[in-house]
C-alpha cells in the first residue's frame, strides 16, 4: 500500500477536478472563449481587437493570441477540457512552489499548502470558472522567483518576459528582476520581449503587426472606465471612484496610492540587507499590489498574492499581538467576503466600500512589518 501512497493525492485531485468540471465549469469558461476566438482570428490574419465584442474584447498582446493557436485547432469542448486540466495542474504547481520557495519556513509544507487553499480558494475557484490566465501567469512568475533563488538569472528574465505576454501587469516585476537577477536577467528579459512583440509579424506582416499593437494599446486604455465601478473591481482607481465618485479628484487620489505602493516596495527592497534570501517577500509584495495598481483589477487576480499570504501565515506568530489581530482580520476580510456566504445585500455593501482593497493594503503593511523586523 505504501508504494501507492504518492499517487493518492494526485488521483484525488483528478477525480475532484473532473466532477467539478462536468458538474459546473463545463458550462462556463467565458474568458477562455475570448482567447480561442482571438487565436482563430490570428490564424486567419484578421484583426484581434474589435469593439463589437463588447465586454469580452480581447485585451492581451498579439503574441498571446498566436500562442493560443493550438487550442483553436481543437473542438471547442475538447479545448476547454485541455485548458481546464492544464489550469488545475498549474494551480497545484503554483501553490506548492509558493510554499517551497519560502526560505526558512516555520510551518510544515503540508500545513501551508492547505492554509493557502483555504484562504485563497475563492480566487482559485473563480479563476477556473472563468477559464482565465492568472494561474498560468502566477506559475510563470513563481518559476522566475525559483530561478532567481537558484542563480538562474537569465531563465528568471525569460519567465518574467513570458509573463508579460500572458498579462501585461507582469511588467511590475522588472525592477525586482534587476535587483535579483542583475544585467543578465534584464538582457534576457528584453530579448524575449522583443522576439515576442515581433513574432506576430509572421502572420500580419510588419505594418500589420504594428497596427495590432496600436489597437491593443487603444483597447486597454479605452475599456478601463466602463469597468471602474464593478463590484469585483478592487483597484485603487475603483476604490476612490466608489468613495468619492469618478473624476479627476479620484483619479489623482488613485495615482497617489499607486505612488505610495511603489515607494513602499522600494523601502522594503532597501531594507533587504539584514534578511536571508529577501527576494521572496519582495516578490510577494509586488504580486499583492497587482490588482490594486491595474485599473481592471478584478478580485480573483488576488490569486497572485498566494506567496504573500504564505509568507504572512508562516511568520504571523512572530508578530506582536496587535499586528496579529490586524493581520488576521485583514485576511478574513480578503478571503471570506463572498457573495454566497454573506448574501446579496451585505456583500454588495461591503464591495461598494472597497473593504477588500483596504484589507489588501493592511496585508501590504504586514509584509512591511515583517521586513522591518527582519523576519522575512
Amino acid at each position: 500500500m505504501s508504494r501507492f501512497r504518492p499517487f493518492i493525492w494526485p488521483a484525488a485531485i483528478v477525480v475532484i477536478a473532473a466532477v467539478v468540471y462536468f458538474a459546473k465549469i463545463q458550462k462556463e469558461m467565458v474568458d477562455f472563449k475570448v482567447y480561442r476566438t482571438a487565436a482563430t482570428r490570428a490564424i486567419a490574419g484578421e484583426p484581434l481587437y474589435r469593439e463589437a465584442d463588447g465586454h469580452y474584447q480581447y485585451k492581451y498582446l498579439p503574441a498571446f493570441a498566436v500562442a493560443m493557436v493550438p487550442f483553436a485547432g481543437l473542438d471547442e469542448e475538447a479545448a476547454k477540457v485541455v485548458w481546464f486540466a492544464m489550469s488545475v495542474g498549474l494551480l497545484s504547481a503554483l501553490i506548492r512552489w509558493a510554499v517551497r520557495a519560502l526560505p526558512e519556513r516555520r510551518r510544515p509544507e503540508p500545513a501551508l499548502v492547505w492554509i493557502a487553499i483555504l484562504l485563497m480558494g475563492k480566487f482559485y475557484a473563480h479563476e477556473l470558472n472563468l477559464g482565465q490566465t492568472n494561474i498560468l501567469l502566477g506559475t510563470l512568475l513563481i518559476g522566475a522567483l525559483l530561478a532567481a533563488q537558484t542563480d538562474l538569472r537569465g531563465f528568471a528574465g525569460a519567465l518574467v518576459a513570458l509573463g508579460v505576454f500572458v498579462k501585461i501587469y507582469a511588467i511590475i516585476l522588472v525592477p525586482w528582476l534587476v535587483v535579483v537577477a542583475g544585467l543578465p536577467g534584464l538582457l534576457v528579459f528584453l530579448g524575449v520581449l522583443i522576439v515576442g512583440l515581433a513574432m506576430p509579424a509572421a502572420i500580419y506582416g510588419w505594418s500589420g503587426n504594428l497596427a495590432q499593437l496600436a489597437d491593443w494599446y487603444h483597447t486597454i486604455t479605452s475599456t478601463s472606465a466602463p469597468n471602474l465601478l464593478m463590484p469585483e473591481n478592487i483597484s485603487f482607481a475603483t476604490m476612490w471612484a466608489k468613495w468619492i465618485g469618478p473624476g479627476d479628484v479620484s483619479a489623482r487620489a488613485a495615482m497617489l496610492c499607486g505612488v505610495a505602493a511603489v515607494l513602499l516596495a522600494a523601502w522594503v527592497v532597501r531594507r533587504r540587507k539584514g534578511v536571508y534570501d529577501p527576494s521572496y517577500l519582495e516578490f510577494g509584495l509586488l504580486m499583492l499590489f497587482v490588482p490594486l495598481l491595474s485599473p481592471q483589477g478584478w478580485d480573483y487576480v488576488l490569486l497572485l498574492a498566494t506567496p504573500a499570504i504564505v509568507c504572512i501565515v508562516d511568520r504571523v506568530a512572530e508578530m506582536s499581538r496587535a499586528w496579529r489581530v490586524v493581520t488576521w482580520s485583514a485576511i478574513a476580510v480578503m478571503s471570506f467576503t463572498i457573495f454566497d456566504l454573506l448574501g446579496r445585500t451585505l456583500y454588495t455593501r461591503l464591495m461598494a466600500l472597497s473593504v477588500v482593497t483596504v484589507a489588501v493594503c493592511v496585508l501590504a503593511a504586514s509584509l512591511s512589518y515583517l521586513r522591518w523586523r527582519e523576519l522575512a
